[in-house]
């Protein structure tokens, strides 16, 4: 589950409206001159059975094109950032830090449409998925020869995307509720930087990580 979690997040303002209607047409206008976001998210994984086995909460950034923060503050911290050219991710009560390439998995993340519609026909087959819950749905199926996940779905309101959902090749559901999106914010400088703490335990690509 923790991998496909960081192939989902890998590879995603309150004062834009839009009179756009579809989800295609949401997207479109909340992604029109984005290049930069920042927001709130809250986490729910189910089983194939409909069963809560996971709930997470946290802040999420992003920066066209590759540049992602997923930062979970509960129950359990996690920090996964990929820098453009590495993805960290960070067990902070393990003291334990995984690094690898950033590589092609990133790019059929649903989440990085929001800041790069370029890759949204490339990457995937987007069907609109009608109106439930108060939302436009759009659904994501990757192009990929191994997806991480069997489809995708975000939910638009009237001001951008409200809600993901993911569902797995064996019936798993992820579900996402994004709030407080700021389009291009001033970002931190750093924030998409990791260096490992000293004595975090590096598992990967070490030499990536001393060379920091």
């Amino acid at each position: 589950m923790r991998k496909l979690m960081v192939g989902i997040v890998l590879s995603l303002s309150a004062c834009m409206a839009f009179a756009a209607t579809g989800a295609r047409a949401r997207l479109d206008a909340f992604a029109h001159g984005l290049h930069a976001l920042r927001g709130d998210f809250s986490q729910t994984v189910y089983d194939s059975h409909g069963n809560v086995t996971g709930t997470s909460h946290g802040t999420l950034a992003l920066e066209a094109p590759r540049l992602f923060r997923w930062q979970v503050a509960g129950p359990y911290k996690q920090l996964i950032v990929a820098d453009g050219k590495k993805v960290w991710v960070y067990e902070p009560d393990l003291q334990q830090v995984t690094v690898r390439d950033q590589g092609a998995q990133e790019a059929h993340s649903p989440l990085t449409v929001l800041t790069d519609l370029s890759q949204l026909d490339s990457e995937f087959t987007a069907t609109d998925a009608g109106n439930r819950d108060g939302l436009e749905w759009l659904r994501l199926v990757s192009r990929g020869k191994d997806p991480q996940f069997d489809y995708a779905e975000i939910g638009f309101d009237a001001i951008g995307p409200r809600r993901m959902l993911f569902k797995d090749t064996v019936g798993n559901r992820t579900e996402i509720a994004f709030s407080g999106w700021q389009r291009n914010p001033e970002l931190p400088p750093g924030t998409f930087t990791f260096v490992p703490p000293k004595g975090t335990d590096v598992v990967g690509d070490a030499a990536a990580a001393s060379g920091r």
